[in-house]
């Protein structure tokens, strides 16, 4: 059931349920299904975006019209680093509608290495090691492969094999084996490490987001509410329980109570602001902005971790990729007609067909960056728009565990105002040097001979830069982002953790965190499957009653 938030104002007093979930995201669209499964209880979910009814998201290829709206993007900017693109600060694109990013990302399904979720349990996080972690995966999964020990072939979300739409990015894959590269077809089975076409959350040709999946088929429920252009102010509290949540619609406040749990799925970037703005954080950063502290909890926006990206850029000859020429915009119209008309062509696909996890270093355990292939010249999230006139294709590599941190702080008291997202990218020396050496490996690729036919020049970080110190200018110079924030209420039981293994947060009761925040450390992968995983396991937590 979908009810209008104007109306339930209007109602006397009050309106009531068990769980009220704070976003309809990767994770919040999970919940609300996999909760209001049991007719027995009621489950409100509050989005500050609107519906996703607009079509272009549920077009594969037009992913990139969100990077320019922010109707259904929340359209974050970093504090500005003058080391980093000259000091322009880095475009943080998150989705503000049904599915959340997930229905304005690049759609690639890729999970992680085993030693990623391994790697949580040894951070004291018992029950979160991968054999604990796969179940949820292959639950969550409707793989076209059908099921195996790996996948799962009867969940709601679709995940389809790559169409290889583009001309490039099958020339991408060919360079990679010609350079020696290990290929690997299941980048979420046994061989993780590899090179070769992505699996996608794609059915059919239009976008499978969470919204798509988990929320639409369980919107007619009697027990479940999802409301629409609704803004949490704050979380409420009776002493140290939630209680429910004021909200804003159109300027008109209200509020929600919550019988049994307040759940906050927001994202790595809007969780921890709403955490803080209700009081649960580090005090003296709180009292600046003159918020009472309800809870200390220092680790409340630290631990920031995201993809810093670097790009190759090489001009070259037409081979059918995208490009804002004449006879580039004169394809993609006629792409257009095919779509609309009938679901064909390219606009079926995400544009990164193709891409990998590979090692800058054979002696490593795991591959420590991964490729993104693109048919076209790609910098500032698709914005440069001028250096999209020219033919060309971008190969993207990005450093898959960063050791930096970053943090997520508030700007004001203002729940208006956005937060001030500090990434600190290379606080590390480690980071910046897998990126220079993942830059050497992506030129080995596209010096390989399938790419002689179209090969024209490379222009970033362009041929004259050969030394370890003037490529990492250049990745500084034109640096990017993968999209996949993490961490910034991570779980554990050090005294930075702001959540237990069953996502409480500590010291509170009736209050989780469930979503992308949560993860102690970042995983080698695309993070929406992990975030779908986070939010079926914790799920189950809360039906089961699983005690921490």
């Amino acid at each position: 059931m979908q009810q209008g938030p104007s109306s339930l104002c209007n109602q006397r007093g009050n309106e009531m349920y068990d769980y009220v979930i704070v976003g309809a995201g990767a994770a919040g669209c999970v919940l609300a299904n996999r909760l209001s499964a049991d007719p027995t209880v009621s489950v409100c979910v509050l989005e500050a975006g609107p519906k996703d009814s607009f079509e272009f998201i549920h077009t594969p290829g037009a992913f990139g019209y969100f990077m320019f709206s922010k109707k259904y993007d929340w359209s974050y900017d970093a504090k500005p680093d003058p080391a980093l693109r000259r000091g322009e600060p880095l475009f943080c694109p998150r989705g503000k509608t049904l599915g959340g990013s997930t229905s304005i990302n690049g759609m690639v399904y890729t999970r992680g290495h085993r030693s990623d979720y391994d790697r949580w349990a040894d951070l004291g996080n018992e029950g979160w090691n991968y054999d604990d972690c796969l179940p949820y995966f292959r639950k969550a999964e409707h793989n076209v492969r059908g099921a195996d020990k790996y996948h799962g072939g009867e969940g709601p979300l679709a995940v389809s094999d790559s169409e290889m739409n583009f001309t490039i990015s099958k020339v991408f894959v060919e360079a990679a084996r010609q350079a020696g590269m290990p290929m690997s077809d299941d980048f979420n089975g046994e061989h993780y490490e590899g090179f070769g076409p992505y699996q996608f959350t794609i059915a059919n040709g239009r976008r499978c987001s969470t919204a798509v999946a988990y929320l639409h088929p369980a919107m007619n429920r009697h027990n479940l509410t999802v409301m629409t252009g609704v803004d949490v102010l704050r979380i409420n509290f009776d002493g140290q329980r939630a209680i429910g949540v004021t909200a804003v619609h159109k300027g008109r406040r209200f509020a929600i109570e919550a019988k049994r749990e307040v759940i906050v799925s927001a994202g790595a970037f809007n969780t921890p602001q709403l955490l803080m703005l209700s009081g649960i954080g580090d005090p003296d950063e709180l009292r600046a902005q003159g918020i009472g502290v309800v809870k200390e909890l220092p680790g409340v926006g630290k631990n920031l971790q995201e993809h810093a990206d670097a790009a190759v850029l090489t001009t070259s000859h037409f081979h059918g990729g995208v490009q804002l020429s004449l006879l580039g915009v004169l394809q993609m119209v006629g792409e257009g007609v095919e779509y609309y008309g009938a679901h064909l062509g390219k606009l079926r696909s995400s544009v990164t067909e193709a891409g990998g996890f590979l090692k800058t270093d054979p002696s490593l355990d795991v591959p420590d960056v991964q490729i993104h292939t693109i048919p076209l010249l790609f910098d500032d999230s698709g914005r440069d728009l001028h250096l999209m006139e020219t033919d060309g294709y971008s190969c993207h590599v990005c450093c898959l565990r960063p050791k930096s941190r970053g943090t997520v702080g508030l700007a004001s008291a203002n729940p208006t105002d956005a937060p001030v997202i500090d990434f600190n990218f290379f606080s590390h020396p480690g980071d910046i040097e897998t990126l220079v050496a993942g830059v050497r490996l992506v030129r080995k690729i596209l010096a390989a001979p399938a790419f002689d036919k179209y090969r024209k020049e490379e222009i970033h970080p362009g041929p004259d830069k050969q030394s370890d110190a003037e490529i990492a200018q250049a990745i500084k110079d034109k640096l990017g982002l993968v999209y996949h924030p993490v961490g910034t209420c991570k779980m554990g039981s050090d005294d930075m953790a702001v959540v237990d293994r069953t996502l409480r947060v500590h010291g509170m009761e009736g209050l989780r965190v469930i979503d992308a925040s949560i993860m102690p450390t970042l995983t080698g992968s695309n993070t929406t499957a992990p975030t779908i995983m986070i939010a079926e396991k914790a799920a189950e937590m809360i039906r089961t009653g699983e005690a921490a």
